[in-house]
């Protein structure tokens, strides 16, 4: 398998240790990644100023990939790759929006041909490699963790664009992936809150107060942590939330890990490898619970 890996914009500033321990589990489970320098923005941030700069954003991406020679894209983030998924599907659905498209790409001195396959990293696992055959590789127990997944907005929703492989109202490869480490994903109220990063920019009280009610509910399932498959999602849930924990008085002390570190944890990588030093949230408790020879 291999895929052109799309790292977005937040992933490469704010989570280096999602794209390492990704690159590291994706490795040991067969998943080939190629770097595609001439990736940009997937244009999901300026959809609402202006549909037409971010459809050619994301197409300009697609084309990148295609030159590439690869069949199929991966992401790390959600938004990242519901915004690609969309405009791939409507390239692929119309001819005219096909030859409008690839006249405004003409001017980059691109060209798509609807060739490449867009999937986020989680679904990529789930999907592609297995459930199965990442029990298969697991080396370290991890029975005695309890995990809060949080599948985001936009990993499964709108779920025709994702071709519905999972249900929106109540997802579950989120939990299938945290139970194949081993781990016992745990069951929380209102699974499906937004973090309220869409709105962090311009009302952050309301972000927060958003991302506060998730905590509180997670904190309450009595998870030794949280994961996130979106980068975004942990920019409010564990780099916000020292901010949260002083505006509300309340303490949380939820680590808040990508399903990458805890999947490389079963498979046996080097804690060191695993960069959990740069989690805002060190997860020092969670580990002690884990034998690491």
């Amino acid at each position: 398998m291999e895929y052109a890996l799309f790292l977005g914009c937040t992933a490469p500033i704010r989570g280096k240790h999602y794209e390492s321990t990704a690159r590291k589990v994706c490795e040991i489970l067969g998943v080939d990644v190629v770097d595609v320098p001439d990736f940009a923005c997937c244009g999901f941030p300026l959809a609402n100023a202006s549909a037409e700069a971010a459809f050619l954003m994301a197409a300009r991406n697609l084309a990148a990939a295609e030159e590439k020679g690869v069949g199929a894209m991966m992401t790390l983030c959600s938004s990242c790759a519901a915004s690609q998924v969309h405009v791939n599907r409507e390239i692929r659905s119309n001819r005219k929006v096909m030859d409008r498209t690839n006249e405004a790409l003409a001017e980059f001195g691109k060209h798509y041909t609807g060739s490449i396959e867009v999937k986020h990293l989680a679904r990529v696992l789930w999907e592609d490699v297995g459930v199965d055959a990442i029990k298969a590789k697991v080396k370290r127990d991890l029975s005695s963790l309890k995990i809060a997944a949080h599948p985001g907005c936009h990993y499964v929703k709108p779920g025709e664009v994702h071709d519905c492989f999972d249900d929106v109202e109540d997802p579950k490869t989120l939990d299938e992936l945290v139970a194949a480490t081993g781990a016992t994903p745990v069951s929380y109220e209102d699974k499906k809150l937004c973090c309220g990063g869409a709105v962090l920019g311009f009302e952050e009280k309301t972000a927060l107060a958003m991302a506060k009610q998730k905590l509180d509910l997670v904190k309450a399932s009595g998870a030794d942590a949280m994961v996130s498959i979106c980068p975004f999602c942990s920019v409010m849930y564990e780099a916000n939330q020292g901010k949260i924990e002083e505006a509300y008085d309340v303490e949380y002390g939820m680590p808040v890990l990508y399903y990458t570190q805890l999947l490389g944890l079963a498979l046996g990588v080097p804690e060191k490898e695993l960069w959990f030093r740069m989690n805002s949230v060190k997860p020092s408790e969670m580990l002690a619970k884990v034998v690491i020879e």
